[in-house]
């Protein structure tokens, strides 16, 4: 039973730091990645499609980003999409292809950036603590139901907390990892 819910525990954390780490992949530094559009949605025929599933997105330097789309009529759309984003970006089409030069970062916004991701860890270290709290409340259900003992629940309460402190170290650690890289000139 103990072991169900720790490895429960385990689980959902992972999911959690899987969560920041698409996050922080989204929020781009100096350099240009195919990830950075991938939450863009383009209008393909009426309906609402990922990018990356209408058009091959590609690094063509370390400031540009190419898109290649399947369909020649797709342009329109999606540099539209690129624009309307809340990414800043200012796509420049040449013929079937789409380039997308990466502005330099100013100062500013890299303090924005930074002030963004420490606003993103302190919510997945509030998701691993509720984590926590449900796991707790499952274990104390266990004393209830007299399915484990008190000092069953204590053991386990302990484990717990030792999973979660390993989490909350992994989202300091991506966080000053990010931070690094955002200030990076």
């Amino acid at each position: 039973m103990i072991n169900e819910v720790c490895k429960d525990t385990t689980d959902r954390m992972v999911k959690s730091i899987d969560t920041l780490k698409l996050t922080f992949s989204k929020l781009r530094a100096n350099r240009a990645h195919a990830g950075l559009l991938d939450h863009i949605m383009v209008s393909y025929y009426g309906a609402d499609t990922p990018l990356n599933q209408v058009a091959n997105i590609s690094v063509q330097d370390s400031r540009t980003l190419s898109v290649s789309p399947w369909e020649k009529q797709m342009v329109p759309a999606i540099e539209k999409a690129i624009m309307i984003s809340d990414l800043g970006l200012n796509p420049v089409t040449s013929g079937a292809v789409i380039r997308i030069p990466l502005p330099p970062l100013t100062e500013e916004r890299r303090r924005d950036m930074v002030r963004i991701v420490k606003q993103e860890a302190e919510a997945a270290r509030v998701a691993i603590r509720n984590i926590r709290r449900d796991s707790n409340h499952t274990i104390k259900e266990l004393v209830k139901e007299k399915e484990i003992s008190e000092d069953d629940q204590r053991h386990a309460e302990e484990i717990i907390q030792k999973i979660t402190d390993k989490y909350i170290n992994e989202v300091e650690q991506l966080l000053v990892i990010k931070e690094r890289d955002l200030m990076e000139v």
